[in-house]
């Protein structure tokens, strides 16, 4: 038995608007940017990840950077296959020869049957012999421990790149759910418009990503000690065309960033709306649960919180809950019936 094990691989993969990690026998082996960079001429793929990440909006006519997700789907299914084909790529001797390849992809909850095939047709690309497709709130659950299987109803909020995906979770299925198209992107967007607006200078999305790390906030009220200091961002002057640089507060990146939580807080109060009572009463007990990049936004638990007057938990390393979820679906593809296979399309 072993001796076949030696010819199978087994990955799971979350194929995320901004980030793409890849499991295999537990370990974390990709974990990169999902971008990809093309020769223009050639067509060829100069550099995946985080080589193409360094080259993003500073290439010339030559070359092209893609990121082929948009809103947690595929939006370019070529540039999708060579990205991933290229982190397959970079786990090196762990590729055997002949192997039978096996994966587990997390998708959005609200994906289309179209949006499924293009997941299941780029696995195809890179040689999958059997894929299986995972919803992000329930390989979330899993990752940080709840038991998906019991008749409790847990609340899962996965706020990623693309989309923010909003789960009522029980008895091994959801019950009820929201994905809006709202999430880590929207909120780039957003500074780089509020800094456009408000202070006549052009930033680019790697800038306005670094400011809402820095000094990203979700309430402009913050106890000092965990109030960031001012950042400094360099960008062009609209006026002058002359690149200067200015000092942004996390107070006005609340302000810049503002509409778009309060949608994500309103798709959160839907799913409660339409939560059945019994399980409304067991998410009264448990609370609601915050996964993904978008949970290590300063102050966004005590906002949620303050909305919904319900205790909220941030996961314990958010940014890789889903992957760790995937990874425990892949080795226990046999007994979990969610897992949504080709046959399922």
């Amino acid at each position: 038995m072993k001796f076949f094990n030696f010819f199978k691989q087994e990955l799971a993969i979350d194929l995320g608007t901004a980030n793409t990690l890849i499991i295999q026998d537990g370990k974390v082996i990709v974990d990169e940017p999902s971008i990809v960079a093309i020769d223009r001429r050639t067509g060829e793929t100069i550099a995946v990840g985080r080589k193409a990440m360094l080259m993003h909006e500073k290439t010339h006519e030559d070359i092209k950077t893609i990121r082929p997700l948009k809103d947690g789907v595929i939006a370019d299914f070529q540039a999708a296959e060579s990205m991933i084909e290229g982190f397959i790529g970079m786990m090196g001797n762990t590729r055997r020869l002949f192997s039978h390849m096996k994966m587990v992809i997390c998708i959005p909850s609200g994906i289309t049957e179209v949006e499924k095939r293009a997941v299941f047709d780029s696995a195809d690309h890179v040689d999958s012999k059997e894929t299986y497709l995972i919803h992000e709130p329930m390989a979330a659950a899993l990752g940080i421990g709840i038991d998906v299987e019991e008749p409790v109803g847990n609340m899962i909020i996965d706020i990623g790149g693309g989309t923010t995906e909003i789960a009522v979770i029980a008895l091994s299925g959801i019950v009820c759910d929201q994905s809006i198209r709202i999430a880590g992107d929207e909120f780039t967007s957003d500074i780089m418009s509020y800094m456009k607006r408000q202070h006549n200078i052009l930033i680019g999305e790697r800038t306005a990503e670094q400011l809402k790390i820095h000094v990203g906030s979700a309430l402009d009220h913050l106890d000092e000690e965990s109030a960031p200091e001012d950042f400094a961002v360099n960008g062009r002057d609209l006026m002058t065309g002359i690149p200067k640089q200015i000092k942004v507060n996390y107070r006005e990146i609340a302000h810049a960033i503002d509409k778009s939580i309060s949608k994500i807080e309103d798709a959160v109060l839907k799913a409660l709306e339409a939560t059945p009572p019994e399980l409304a009463s067991d998410i009264y007990r448990t609370g609601l649960y915050l996964t993904g990049g978008g949970a290590l936004l300063r102050g966004l638990d005590k906002r949620i919180g303050q909305r919904t007057k319900l205790p909220i938990h941030i996961a314990e390393d958010p940014l890789r809950a889903v992957v760790r979820g995937t990874g425990i679906a892949l080795k226990n593809s046999d007994r979990y019936t969610f897992l949504i296979d080709r046959k399922s399309v």
